[in-house]
């Protein structure tokens, strides 16, 4: 389980504790989803040099004391997701040089009466809680100056001592996950000056009184706060506003995955303070349940004037209002990607005066149908250098549009365009216009160093003469199979081209080509990211000069040739063969034996048409029609007798007749002779009757020498019919007429029987 670098991942493999036999060597040990109850003090006592040890998701519910005494060397405990039922400092006294430890998850209700990690010097992050965790006392944290990140996850967290975590002089990122609001506020006003990021999980915001425990936070020093898994209604945004607008050094504000009960009727609650500090903000999936039914956000224009930032993604929104966009005076980014933004709604939304200062536009993920109106929309924006229109659905575009004059990048990738036209702004230095199933590319783009075209059907690089100062172009997963000689050269200024998971056919000459003549700093070549070559071209690490490609590679076609023309002499003799040894008529034979294998060993009585099936080689056929049958047919009562000449079915395949007839017959009737031996289709006969007669031990059989024969003469593969001649009486025709009339009486009494 452990790969060159000793980080061994034992992971949801079973385990009921902790494997044997591990040794110095190992600096990783991935344990997690397993079934672990209990570590003992000698299971990690070897891995002195162990770095990350991931216990989350087992059974723990004990640890010996010294069960990490060795590990002075550990960074990462993840103890996460167990059934812990307390603490003991004792278990992290020697982790001198632990940075994250996480606790979240188990059984304990408290940390204890002290503290557990007084002796973690190095401590960059802790999460604690679980749905258990109700206390936090003094002293808890002693020992902790400075962290990174402090997780405490206190759903049900009841009682809280003041200044426990006043202890810590500095927490960049503070996760506080909390229902009860009381707790929060004594929590915060332990953290006044000590935290840079504040973010609030799982608490309703939802009762106006219950808003003067926050006014705390007003005092907080934290330059972000971020709300997730938050409740508001209309009633507590004006005192929140009001609150993290007196706050004195706030920056950033974020609302993710928040629920808002309410329509935006704020009325003249909200004080215009007009934060000095506050400039980015960011909404993201926020849930307006009745969204439609929501106000134009008059109440909070005047909030507006400062913001430099702003993302609202995922919420819904399918109009700014014009007024609002007006007061956005210093906004230079702007994301509303994922939202419902259609064409109208553009351009209402960027009216005459909005969006003054904006230089980055993020509408991707919308409703936008129309380019050129999209682009007439934001014509006037005369700072917007970056616009993101992507995974809108425009279709096709006209050959003329108006854009933001200073517009130098642009994605238009995902957007349904069958072809790019004119429409395309000429100011441009980056364009993605990937995933759009272009078939050739040649706009006339005299500023472009950036170009990408990933995921189309390009077939041939774009001409180098419309785009002469391109670096950068990336043409990956389209149908490119070769380059030639002049779209290298065309492009020899080129730093980097990205032309891997294509259709390129290897050879030794196209190899030398890059390497000797290409010019280019960087190419990915591919086929499909096989070979990745840079300056000085590369595959996999390896020169390009030195690399000894196979005969398969450089000479791929003729390869295909030869095997192609192998393959075709190897069935052709097959052919030849079978036809010779009559491979098809024994594989159609082996077929029909087969069938008439599965068939029932005896035909229903109803279905027996005649006395016997005679069987005997065409040279014999003089005795058979004129001597025995003769006698038999003439006789009374008449044997009826089934004669391939005469009664078998015509076009009915032979082997089917056979098998037809031996079914329909009370018994065979088998002349025997040299003849008999040496004939094919007598053998057929015997091939598709010897299993059904001589497998019964019945006497269906009927055997009559018409001269003398040696039983070793008959073919060994029938090896019971040799057997019958050996074991049993069979008739023998007499040449003596005298003996001729007490032949006929066996025959006609065995066929009777």
């Amino acid at each position: 389980s452990c790969d060159d670098a000793q980080l061994c991942n034992c992971s949801a493999m079973g385990l009921d504790f902790i494997p044997p036999g591990l040794t110095a060597k190992i600096t990783m040990l991935n344990l997690a989803h397993n079934r672990i109850k209990h570590i003992r003090s000698q299971d990690l006592q070897q891995a002195v040099n162990l770095r990350a040890l991931l216990l989350q998701s087992n059974k723990i519910s004990s640890i010996d004391e010294g069960s990490f005494q060795s590990l002075a060397k550990l960074e990462l405990l993840d103890l996460s997701n167990n059934s812990l039922a307390h603490l003991s400092p004792v278990w992290f006294e020697h982790l001198f040089s632990l940075q994250h430890l996480h606790l979240q998850g188990n059984f304990y209700r408290d940390l204890g009466e002290s503290s557990p990690f007084s002796g973690l010097r190095n401590l960059s992050s802790l999460r604690l809680g679980n749905p258990r965790f109700s206390v936090i006392r003094q002293g808890n944290f002693e020992g902790i100056e400075f962290v990174n990140q402090l997780w405490i996850d206190g759903g049900n967290l009841s009682q809280y001592e003041q200044g426990s975590l006043k202890l810590i002089k500095q927490i960049n990122h503070m996760v506080l996950s909390l229902r009860n609001i009381n707790i929060f506020s004594e929590i915060v006003r332990d953290l006044l000056h000590s935290v840079t990021w504040l973010e609030v999980r799982r608490i309703a915001f939802s009762i106006s009184a219950e808003m003067k425990l926050l006014r705390i936070m007003s005092s907080s020093f934290a330059k972000k706060i971020s709300f997730r898994q938050i409740l508001l209604t209309d009633a507590t945004v004006p005192e929140i506003v009001s609150i993290l607008e007196d706050m004195p050094q706030l920056v950033e504000l974020e609302l993710i995955d928040c629920r808002l009960l309410g329509t935006g009727q704020w009325g003249i609650q909200i004080q215009a303070n007009q934060s000095q500090t506050l400039r980015v903000l960011t909404i993201e999936k926020l849930s307006i349940e009745e969204f439609y039914l929501f106000t134009d956000l008059q109440t909070v224009q005047g909030l507006l004037f400062h913001f430099t930032r702003v993302t609202v993604r995922n919420t819904k929104v399918f109009l700014v209002p014009c007024r609002l966009s007006q007061n956005l005076l210093a906004l230079e980014y702007l994301d509303l990607s994922a939202n419902l933004l259609g064409d109208q709604s553009l351009e209402h939304s960027a009216c005459r005066g909005g969006w003054p200062s904006l230089k980055t536009l993020n509408l991707s993920q919308n409703s936008l149908s129309d380019l050129e109106m999209t682009g007439k929309s934001l014509s006037h924006l005369r700072n917007l250098t970056v616009l993101d229109i992507s995974q809108n659905n425009f279709g096709e575009i006209p050959d003329a549009c108006d854009w933001p004059r200073n517009l130098n990048y642009l994605n238009l990738s995902s957007t349904q365009i069958p072809k790019v036209t004119t429409c395309i702004p000429q100011t441009l230095e980056v364009l993605d216009i990937s995933a759009n199933n272009l078939k050739e590319f040649g706009l006339q783009l005299p500023h472009l160093k950036e170009l990408y075209l990933t995921k189309n059907q390009l077939k041939t690089l774009p001409g180098a003469a419309p785009i002469p100062n391109v670096a950068v172009m990336s043409v990956r997963r389209n149908k490119l199979n070769s380059f030639s000689k002049e779209e290298f050269e065309s492009f020899k200024r080129m730093e980097l081209l990205d032309a891997s998971d294509n259709n390129f056919i290897c050879s030794c000459e196209f190899l030398s080509f890059i390497h000797h003549e290409a010019g280019i700093s960087q190419v990915l070549v591919g086929w499909p990211d096989k070979y990745v070559c840079d300056s000085p071209l590369a595959v996999r690490g390896a020169q390009v000069g030195a690399v000894h490609l196979s005969v398969m590679e450089c000479h791929r076609s003729l390869v295909v040739s030869l095997i192609c023309i192998l393959v075709f002499l190897v069935i052709l003799i097959l052919v030849a063969v079978g036809y010779k040894y009559h491979a098809v008529w024994y594989l159609r034979m082996t077929w029909a034996w087969l069938q008439a294998k599965r068939k029932p060993k005896r035909a229903p009585p109803k279905d027996i048409c005649y006395d016997a099936f005679v069987s005997y080689s065409e040279n014999d056929s003089n005795w058979v029609e004129n001597v025995m049958v003769q006698e038999l047919e003439q006789a009374c009562p008449p044997f009826r007798l089934c004669l391939h000449k005469r009664d078998f079915v015509p076009g009915k395949w032979i082997v089917d007749n056979i098998i037809d007839s031996i079914e329909k017959s009370h018994k065979t009737l088998f002349v025997l002779s040299e003849h008999f031996v040496q004939s094919e289709w007598c053998k057929y006969e015997l091939d598709f009757s010897h299993f059904r007669l001589f497998d019964e031990n019945n006497d269906a059989a009927i055997l009559v020498l018409l001269e003398p024969i040696q039983s070793k003469t008959i073919p060994k593969r029938f090896c019971k019919l040799r057997k019958i001649m050996n074991t049993k009486t069979y008739l023998e025709w007499p040449l003596e007429e005298e003996q001729q009339q007490m032949f006929w009486f066996n025959l006609k009494m065995a066929l009777k029987s």
